[in-house]
């Protein structure tokens, strides 16, 4: 018995997005290529279970992890994710259920358990190989952007690199809008320079300070950053990090965001 991991509106708009098929050849056509609303359910088996690509079950979800795993490689060169990520941006900003003026930011740190790109010692796991994960949110948490780097990476030189990262994001009438009012961090942003890049960008930087008692008044505002990384540590192979490819393990994050910024379009339906 096959299980619909996919749901209607999110292959909708997927499959707009997907690159064209190759051809079949006439001689020696060979197997019938896999669908590829088959091969995105594979993909998001693993994405929420965390189980190794081999270990797909083939009967229950329609084709084999190699397939959905040479499917997700084909739709990242591609540049499927950050269209998804735009285009649901957009619907969101439509709906105005979008808050960009208060904006958040934060990084959280998982193991890595293969070598690769973007892999580095971990200062807070015994200098284990480890990445990190940058988020920025708005005010209601919803992902704006996200990005991957070697856990030895410090969060403050990440922030520029991720503020760069937001999408040209539409939906309105006028000019399409990139950047916050103002901007939430904790202490390891607390840098003098990187506040006045902000300001030149005419962003508003709210960042505590360090050595001051803990108590800044900025949780009430920044805690949505926390609950997001828990909303996408939901799906399991995103809290290890097995990916040897630092661009597979991008395109997972990139499309587990997209799977949050549509659960919160559909509850406002």
């Amino acid at each position: 018995m096959r299980v619909d991991l996919v749901p209607d509106d999110l292959w909708e708009r997927v499959a707009r997005l997907l690159p064209p098929a190759p051809e079949r050849r006439r001689r020696h056509p060979g197997r019938l290529r896999v669908p590829d609303r088959t091969a995105l359910a594979g993909v998001m088996y693993v994405l929420r279970t965390g189980v190794a690509w081999r270990d797909v079950p083939a009967e229950s979800v329609g084709c084999s992890g190699v397939t959905a795993w040479r499917r997700l490689r084909d739709w990242t060169d591609a540049g499927v994710w950050p269209r998804l990520h735009a285009t649901l941006l957009g619907e969101l900003r439509r709906a105005d259920l979008l808050d960009l003026d208060d904006c958040a930011v934060d990084g959280s740190h998982i193991r890595a358990l293969k070598r690769g790109d973007h892999g580095g010692p971990s200062p807070v796991d015994r200098a284990r190989p480890g990445s990190k994960h940058h988020l920025i949110v708005d005010r209601h948490g919803t992902p704006l952007a996200v990005t991957l780097t070697s856990g030895n990476r410090h969060d403050v030189t990440q922030l520029l690199p991720l503020l760069n990262a937001v999408p040209s994001i539409r939906g309105l009438r006028g000019r399409p809008r990139r950047k916050p009012r103002r901007l939430y961090a904790d202490r390891g942003y607390d840098f003098d320079k990187y506040r006045r890049l902000l300001w030149k960008r005419g962003i508003k930087p709210v960042i505590a300070r360090r050595g001051t008692a803990y108590g800044s008044g900025l949780g009430k505002v920044r805690w949505v950053v926390e609950r997001a990384f828990a909303w996408l540590h939901q799906f399991k192979r995103l809290r290890i990090r097995y990916e040897r490819r630092a661009d597979l393990h991008q395109g997972l994050l990139e499309l587990a965001c997209s799977l949050i910024r549509l659960r919160r379009l559909r509850t406002s339906l």
